[in-house]
């Protein structure tokens, strides 16, 4: 990977080369003891640039009961460090025992799944919460200070099988939905993976002028859409 440019004002630090990215690919790694035994382990992704280079890598941090009793539906931190293993985003969903109802959540009541995105690990740069809508998932991208600068729009069909090999689209629009600025894409992995992993592979792409820290808030989108609808047993 190719040496991070000079920190631009305002950026966290260690985000200095995801402010020359227009896309990142995030891969979940397999792990063979959940494939084998339905045993559910730690989630382990790594991300990549358009090139396919390594420029983070994420794991996640739950503890045993939590993913054997709540599964998708754990609470859990993700660390995203850099190549030189240095903490660079820390993404922290809460448990919310009664949230994930598409028609009862409102953008930040218990009904609504959020997670929090911080960077530095420690500073809150943005919050990615669930919004009410009828069958298609909707979110609400949030910066620091909670107000909306983005929404994210998925398809009515989420399924990602074997009679659906096509990638699932959440549309990243604007703030007044006039303008898709984005594309968080679930793409295909093949046959053998949908049916009996839960190792996703996902894509994002921005503009390459998006402030980094709202990059870093949809990296978390990326994360919450993964648990929300694509870590359930196969």
């Amino acid at each position: 990977m190719p040496a991070p440019p000079e920190r631009p004002v305002g950026c966290p630090p260690g985000l200095e080369y995801l402010t020359q990215l227009d896309q990142i690919l995030v891969h979940q790694q397999v792990e063979l003891l959940e494939a084998f035994l339905n045993w559910e382990t730690k989630n382990r992704y790594v991300v990549k640039n358009s090139m396919g280079q390594q420029v983070f890598y994420a794991r996640e941090e739950s503890g045993l009961c939590w993913r054997l009793c709540c599964q998708q539906g754990r609470p859990f931190v993700m660390h995203i460090t850099d190549n030189n293993n240095e903490e660079v985003i820390r993404i922290v969903r809460p448990f919310q025992c009664c949230a994930g109802c598409c028609w009862c959540a409102d953008g930040g009541n218990c009904c609504s799944l959020t997670i929090n995105i911080e960077s530095p690990p420690g500073t809150i740069v943005g919050t990615v919460t669930q919004t009410r809508s009828s069958w298609k998932p909707e979110m609400n991208v949030m910066d620091s200070s909670g107000e909306t600068v983005l929404k994210i729009r998925g398809p009515c069909c989420l399924c990602n099988m074997v009679c659906c090999r096509c990638d699932i689209q959440f549309a990243v629009m604007s703030a007044d939905l006039t303008q898709e600025v984005g594309i968080i894409s679930k793409q295909w992995a093949g046959a053998i993976k949908e049916m009996f992993t839960n190792a996703d592979t996902f894509s994002i792409t921005f503009p390459r002028d998006l402030d980094v820290k709202v990059k870093a808030v949809l990296v978390g989108a990326l994360f919450l859409i993964d648990f929300m609808f694509y870590e359930q047993k196969n």
